[in-house]
């Protein structure tokens, strides 16, 4: 049962990422495409954590962790430099 579960989940969450590519390239505004990157990033995550589950291994919820650091200061450095023109003051 767990087997279709994850079959499941995987089928979701990349639809989902697939239709965030969508909006990043079509999307009508850079606020739009940076929500999107973002939302890319947490489907990236759990991605990495049902792989993890599937093939019993624990080095793949370490490397969640580091892409969602990773991707939450990407986000706030793009943000900050979308509205100031600058990243570092």
């Amino acid at each position: 049962m767990l087997d279709y579960a994850l079959t499941f989940a995987f089928l979701c969450f990349g639809l989902g990422l697939a239709m965030n590519v969508y909006r990043v390239f079509r999307a009508p505004g850079v606020p739009d495409r940076i929500l999107a990157l973002d939302t890319m990033v947490v489907n990236v995550i759990a991605l990495i954590v049902l792989y993890g589950i599937k093939t019993k291994s624990g080095i793949n919820f370490e490397a969640a962790l580091l892409f969602a650091m990773t991707g939450f200061v990407s986000t706030v450095a793009y943000c900050k430099f979308i509205l100031r023109g600058d990243i570092i003051e």
